[in-house]
């Protein structure tokens, strides 16, 4: 058999072991389809614009494979590998993420409920106070929709819920990718919510330290995506006021607990050309601020299952799909990280959270293998034992780290 029917006639099988016959299936190991390409969901950034950082699995000639059923990891799956259980059984409470990104989702919270009664989750509506979405003033008159940015928002929220399910959630949509709109949302969440998470990122620039880092100076953790193009640092990643989170892969056993976590080749980490270095970074090779901190799962390969009805087009609006997607890329490893600071119960408690997890490293999985790129072999770009460029510190052992 050619090997593309080959890869279709499994993916189909995957797509039909996926999808559930009761919400309780869920819940059982579900393993993510690997071995097949992926693409970026929103392109790449151009000028002062950022771009979503979100990846999604692809068939042989770019067309996302969508289904009617999950297919990747999902709450269980994250709450069990990254010893979460517990805390997201009870904790999260008065706890708001902030989901800050551009343009409209129409169905954001529609897909929020069908991805909840599906994993077994809460509800979480406008209707019970969980969920909230407005424009990057905190209006009512939402953006243009964007199906690309769509299905980020859809992965952001989603996974929020999946890793927090007692927290709210707080969606803003800025009115385009612009830093000038993007930053006016920011600046809305982070008086908003407890914790900001924000999937999204641009190149660096002179005029980030004294026109962009005031917006990320605040009371309340944020979470920024490293990048998903390899070795290489973007803002606002670089920002020494955040939690930069770079991105791994992550393998399970059939009871859904890690069996082994690597650094993701497309992470994005490096040495910032402006931001200065934070007092707690202390690695050698960098003299300026390190990119990342910290790192979850991020590999479209070992991804999560996202549900979007908003269609996704890839070519104007030629090859548009709906449905559930397995997505990656640093913008699923961002919106995790943000949801266990907020099972930490740490949002909103402090001007330094960014610093919690070099002084707290002891709750974080070391990850010692894996490369992003090439930068003659210094940890700047190749995972080892102690922090490293890909994936920081290292991914949760539950809540302590954060």
């Amino acid at each position: 058999m050619h090997r593309y029917a080959t890869v279709g006639l499994l993916l189909v099988l995957a797509m039909a072991l996926g999808a559930p016959a009761a919400t309780g299936a869920a819940h059982a190991n579900r393993p993510p389809i690997r071995n097949l390409p992926n693409r970026l969901v929103c392109g790449l950034p151009t000028g002062a614009t950022g771009s979503c950082e979100a990846r999604v699995v692809t068939d042989a000639n770019g067309k996302p494979n969508a289904s009617t059923g999950p297919v990747g990891y999902g709450p269980t799956q994250f709450q069990t590998a990254y010893g979460l259980s517990n805390a997201a059984a009870s904790g999260g409470i008065g706890q708001t993420i902030g989901i800050v990104d551009a343009y409209d989702d129409p169905n954001a919270e529609k897909d929020l409920g069908t991805y909840s009664s599906t994993e077994g989750l809460p509800a979480c509506t406008t209707a019970n106070g969980c969920f909230k979405k407005v424009n990057q003033t905190g209006g009512t008159s939402y953006p243009a929709s964007n199906g690309g940015w769509a299905l980020e928002i859809s992965l952001d929220i989603e996974i929020a819920h999946a890793v927090c399910p007692n927290c709210h959630i707080l969606l803003v949509e800025a009115s385009s990718s612009s830093f000038s709109n993007l930053l006016t949302a920011e600046d809305y969440a982070t008086s908003h919510a407890t914790v900001v998470s924000n999937s999204w990122g641009g190149s660096e620039s002179s005029s980030e330290t004294s026109s962009y880092d005031p917006h990320f100076n605040r009371s309340v953790p944020i979470t920024v995506s490293s990048g998903d193009n390899g070795y290489g640092v973007e803002y606002p990643a670089a920002s020494r006021y955040v939690t930069a989170v770079g991105g791994t892969t992550l393998n399970l056993n059939s009871n859904n607990m890690r069996a082994s976590e690597t650094a993701w080749s497309d992470a994005g980490s490096g040495c910032s050309r402006y931001e200065t270095k934070p007092s707690w970074q202390q690695d050698p090779s960098c003299a300026r601020r390190t990119v990342a901190d910290v790192s979850a799962d991020a590999d479209p390969n070992t991804g999560a299952a996202v549900i979007d009805t908003t269609p996704y087009c890839t070519f104007l609006r030629f090859n548009c799909t709906t449905g559930w997607y397995q997505v990656g890329g640093t913008s699923l490893a961002a919106p995790l990280i943000a949801a266990v600071y907020a099972l930490a119960g740490n949002g909103g408690g402090g001007t330094s959270a960014a610093s919690y997890p070099y002084a707290h490293s002891g709750s974080l999985y070391d990850v010692t293998s894996g490369s992003n790129g090439s930068c003659s072999g210094s940890y700047l770009c190749t995972a080892k034992s102690g922090y490293d460029g890909p994936t920081g510190l290292g991914t949760p052992i539950g809540t302590g780290g954060f």
